[in-house]
């Protein structure tokens, strides 16, 4: 096993404290599932049924997890979650829907409930057998372990090539009543989410019912998870689950009585979006993408896509070169309406480009100054309409290649 990775240079300065939830407990194991003497599976138990809503990716090639949560969310209700890290379980045609099916099996032995409600999710390695046996053996020391405490060490045991655990927490209170949301992520590298991020997962005790859950949990992905990307490739595992302990339930999600949870929600998640990107497998820099003046909101979001997932745009940035001649080959690249002559850009507050040409007031040593710092923003002014849109990148360095290079070694 390679030693660890040094923790990102853009990795938050402390990381929060989560209070427990009642009626919901965690447990990690090492169960050898790709390395040895390393946590790779955690186990969430719910004492009593909890509701659950979801998003997955849109990949063609889904994971068989991804197959088994999809099958079950329309039943609305969990008694626990499983996941592993090391192994995908993608690509790994019927024996990898054998693999879920019996670890689903053991899971739901092991604490007690139906198979159809246990969760699970895999990530790792793509294409190789998981051994169901390896993560069998654990489940029965997990579900006796389990304990209220348990979030901050299974946020360990899902990282791969991540650095840090990413974690977020949030209290608002609903109907008078103080509740809290805890989240967590991983992923550092194959992120550009198709409905989700490679694997997220947040719980609640606030009362709110399965489908109120889902459109809440719809919306606030476009605006964090989808708004977001490291490498532009989407994960085959992209799995996002929300969970809920809380009763009775409200079953309107827009209520007013849950806008403190609505609040809360798009602010976890975007704080976890955020922490992925910071872990971008060897990024240096934290790129905020902002568009506006497109024909449409869908026009601005493609554009600035189109600019953060451009590789020449990530190797300017990382080489600290406000290059905006490759903003602009982004820009035209896209295939949504742009007019030269009315396209402006900025790199943080100062504008690079204007009019078709470049700004005569450009000053190339503040820009360069601006450029070494860690947080880089970029603009664009499309000067055509009021579409507009915010994406959160970082930059592509040599240590990317390094680490996709050695990956399977």
């Amino acid at each position: 096993m390679a030693a660890p990775a040094p923790i990102s240079p853009l990795a938050p300065k402390s990381f929060a404290d989560l209070p427990a939830i009642r009626g919901l407990r965690f447990a990690s194991a090492a169960a050898g599932v790709r390395y040895a003497g390393r946590t790779d599976v955690t186990l969430a138990v719910f004492d009593a049924p909890a509701r659950v809503a979801g998003v997955f990716t849109r990949s063609k090639c889904p994971s068989a997890p991804v197959e088994w949560c999809r099958a079950r969310l329309p039943r609305g209700t969990a008694r626990a979650l499983l996941v592993n890290s090391g192994n995908a379980n993608a690509f790994t045609g019927h024996a990898g829907l054998d693999a879920v099916a019996r670890v689903g099996a053991a899971a739901a032995k092991a604490i007690g409930c139906a198979a159809e409600d246990v969760y699970m999710a895999s990530t790792g390695v793509i294409g190789e057998p998981l051994d169901p046996a390896k993560i069998g053996a654990v489940l029965g020391s997990l579900a006796a372990a389990a304990a209220p405490s348990g979030m901050s060490e299974a946020a360990r045991a899902i990282m791969t090539t991540d650095t840090y655990p990413k974690v977020a927490t949030a209290r608002f209170e609903v109907d008078g009543r103080t509740c809290t949301l805890n989240a967590m992520a991983k992923g550092a590298g194959m992120i550009a989410p198709d409905m989700a991020t490679m694997l997220s997962f947040a719980f609640t005790d606030a009362p709110v019912a399965a489908p109120a859950m889902q459109a809440l949990l719809t919306k606030a992905v476009a605006k964090s998870f989808n708004a977001i990307t490291v490498d532009g490739d989407t994960s085959t595992s992209d799995t996002l689950l929300l969970f809920s302990t809380g009763a009775p339930e409200i079953a309107d999600p827009a209520d007013r009585r849950l806008a403190g949870f609505r609040r809360a929600l798009d602010r976890v998640l975007l704080d976890l979006a955020h922490q992925v990107v910071r872990d971008g497998e060897g990024a240096r820099k934290f790129v905020e993408i902002a568009v506006e003046g497109a024909a449409s909101a869908r026009a601005a979001k493609r554009i600035a896509m189109s600019i953060a997932n451009s590789p020449l745009v990530k190797t300017a940035i990382a080489g600290e070169d406000a290059n905006w001649g490759r903003v602009v080959m982004a820009v035209g690249k896209a295939g949504e309406k742009a007019e030269r002559d009315r396209l402006a850009i900025w790199f943080g507050a100062t504008r690079v480009a204007a009019e078709g040409l470049r700004d005569p007031a450009y000053d190339e040593a503040a820009v360069s100054a601006y450029m070494k710092g860690e947080k880089i923003d970029v603009k664009v002014d499309l000067g055509i309409g009021r579409g507009k849109a915010r994406v959160w990148t970082c930059d592509l360095t040599k240590e990317y290649v390094a680490i996709n290079g050695d990956y399977r070694s």
